[in-house]
């Protein structure tokens, strides 16, 4: 029997020289990304396109085209509206002035017109007087006066403001710290009581007739508005009546307006004060009934328990 010639085997083949390199030789076969590759193919697929950064800024350059647009559109129509609201702003202007000069022209007539009432009103009091002429224009307001007194100067509480509501309206007291037409109201009644024989607020003469009413936060002395400080004059033995009216109940109120309400205020003795007269006088007269007219209306007083004026 014959024997078989023994099988060599061949050696495994040598390694590379490179084998160590692997890692290496893996980065240069594949330079590219994986992720890059399969972006860079889909793109190809799609036939390509704009980089994202370009049409980023395309976007932007259109917009910004866009915007300057409408400026340059908005810029153009206003300056052709421009005339047009130039003019009628003008138009305004001068109906404005117009209209002021002939409220200042009827004013003027008013105040002339007044002054010639209030000059014969006074001539009719002197020549009815008799000898209290003087007397009679004094206490009617009917002429100017100066000599010594006082000055009261009364005004709003530091950053006052409007308000509502609260003691004020229900007792008479302030609860925001502005002067109010019946704490005014109060000063004046007490400088009479106290013995004032005149009195002015702001310029304006009072006199037994004269009302001090509120319009809003204004305060009217006889319709006419007056604005803070409220300046009080008043003729009189100066520091009598300085002392008489901070002792008076009216004086006192005051004092608590300013210690609660930080209403400010403030009085001094003055060698002299000056006193306009009464703008506008209201005259009204008596006379006595005969003996005649009397009898034929006894009966009638009598039956109605009234007098007759």
């Amino acid at each position: 029997m014959s024997q078989q010639p023994p099988v060599r085997s061949t050696g495994s083949p040598p390694p590379r020289p490179d084998a160590s390199m692997s890692l290496l030789n893996n980065v240069m076969d594949h330079a590219l990304d994986d992720g890059y590759a399969e972006a860079t193919a889909r793109r190809a697929a799609e036939g390509g396109g704009m980089p994202r950064p370009l049409r980023a800024k395309l976007g932007l350059a259109a917009g910004l085209v866009l915007a300057a647009a409408v400026v340059t559109l908005g810029a153009a129509q206003a300056q052709i509206a421009a005339p047009i609201v130039a003019k009628e702003r003008q138009e305004l202007i001068d109906r404005i002035d117009a209209e002021t000069t002939a409220a200042d022209e009827l004013e003027q007539n008013v105040e002339k017109v007044r002054a010639e009432v209030g000059e014969r009103q006074r001539k009719a009091l002197e020549e009815h007087g008799g000898d209290q002429a003087e007397l009679v224009a004094l206490l009617s307001g009917a002429t100017p006066v100066r000599g010594p007194g006082v000055k009261l100067v009364v005004d709003d509480a530091k950053g006052a403001e409007d308000g509502g509501g609260g003691p004020r309206e229900s007792s008479g007291f302030a609860d925001t710290g502005r002067v109010r037409d019946r704490d005014m109201q109060r000063v004046v009644n007490g400088l009479w009581q106290s013995g004032a024989e005149a009195v002015s607020i702001n310029g304006q003469r009072l006199t037994s007739l004269s009302a001090i009413r509120a319009a809003g936060d204004a305060i009217l002395v006889d319709n006419r508005p007056l604005v803070p400080p409220y300046t009080v004059l008043a003729v009189g033995d100066g520091q009598r009546l300085s002392t008489a009216f901070q002792d008076s109940a009216d004086g006192q109120y005051l004092h608590v307006l300013q210690e609660n309400f930080g209403i400010r205020s403030s009085i001094s003795v003055e060698d002299e004060v000056r006193l306009p007269a009464a703008p506008s006088l209201i005259v009204r007269t008596a006379e006595p009934r005969g003996a005649g007219a009397a009898e034929a209306t006894g009966e009638a007083s009598a039956d109605t328990g009234k007098g007759t004026s």
